[in-house]
């Protein structure tokens, strides 16, 4: 048994399994919908149903409350359809255009930038051809079944030969897969993964100026967009906002310094919140995207690509359309959620 599902503007339909959400099997038909975690935290899926009858499964009510539920609202990533369905929903070009492989890796080097920040170079298999866009993602898939997901931090025309992807992760100390990562993963290691996925990536299309707002290593997917664009031969107007506690936690300060050195059309704008007085910091200090409104009191010209902690992003997403008159629909995110954003209290 299946049913059917019409995505309206964009007049696409589709056949969802039964017992099946909508965000997977569009994914598995390469129909480009919006999301981000696919674990019912993170609220980009976020759609309105215009017909039919949904259930949801286990989702966080930051990510979709029970007002905005009784309003019509729902999550792609856990609505399951009881009835044929009309949606209404944001379409995005080129989220289903490459296929989703599961492959193995290969670690080929791990760096440690800053104390609690590793950096992975993984090689893929060469007879599995790994196509993505900068800013989408990877799913690691552990021994048990559990699933982490990491955004690849090098563009796709930078995966070199043999080929291979660039990773960032941060270490949380108890985290089934960053503990292994920082206490027992070696060269030569082989990490199951699965991907791409995400429709965080560049609207190509756009002629619009850009603000890049990252934090933590939110700066992954950040720092292939930045390739993306030089790749691309791109002349946007791009300022990169980078936001951190401590100086250590611009693990590629150097790197980002070099590229708006080198880039006429890049500007970086570190920016700390607590920075100590033996960072010897002389830079932008307060919460990142702050920085971004002071420097941007109007941003109704421009897009906003902001990847990193859920607080950050909803901040910016927030005031940056309430209080700098971003258009909503220019504002791409990817909210880096944790395992605790994902499954604590529903």
């Amino acid at each position: 048994m299946s049913f059917s599902v019409h995505i309206q503007p964009a007049d696409i339909r589709f056949e969802v399994d039964a017992d099946e959400a909508l965000l997977p099997a569009a994914i598995r038909q390469g129909i480009g919908l919006p999301y981000g975690c696919r674990d019912g935290a993170c609220g980009s899926c976020k759609s309105r149903l215009l017909e039919g009858r949904v259930v949801h499964g286990p989702h966080q009510a930051k990510a979709l409350s029970a007002e905005e539920e009784a309003a019509g609202l729902i999550l792609t990533c856990c609505a399951v359809p009881q009835t044929d369905c009309t949606v209404e929903a944001r379409s995005v070009p080129g989220a289903g255009q490459y296929p989703v492989l599961k492959l193995p890796s290969r670690v080929l080097a791990i760096e440690r930038p800053s104390p609690d920040v590793a950096v992975l170079r993984l090689q893929l298999p060469a007879n599995q051809n790994l196509r993505y866009r900068a800013g989408q993602y990877v799913e690691f898939i552990l021994r048990d079944g559990a699933r982490r997901s990491y955004s690849m931090a090098n563009a796709p025309h930078l995966i070199g030969s043999p080929p291979a992807i660039e990773l960032h992760l941060r270490h949380m100390p108890g985290g089934k897969f960053t503990d292994h990562v920082f206490t027992a993963l070696k060269e030569k290691d082989i990490l199951r993964m699965e991907g791409p996925f995400g429709s965080f990536f560049l609207d190509e299309a756009s002629t619009k100026p850009i603000v890049l707002l990252a934090s933590g290593t939110g700066f992954a997917p950040i720092k292939a967009l930045i390739e993306q664009l030089q790749h691309l031969g791109s002349t946007r107007p791009a300022t990169l906002y980078w936001g951190g506690r401590r100086r250590a936690d611009l693990y590629q300060h150097a790197w980002c310094e070099a590229q708006a050195a080198a880039t006429p059309w890049l500007r970086y704008v570190p920016v700390l919140s607590e920075a100590a007085p033996d960072d010897g910091w002389s830079g932008r200090s307060g919460f990142v995207h702050r920085a971004v409104m002071a420097d941007f009191p109007d941003l109704s010209g421009h897009q906003v690509y902001a990847c990193g902690v859920p607080v950050m992003v909803d901040a910016a997403r927030t005031d940056f359309t309430a209080q700098c008159g971003l258009p909503a629909e220019e504002f791409h995110a990817d909210a880096f959620t944790s395992e605790a954003d994902k499954h604590g209290p529903l």
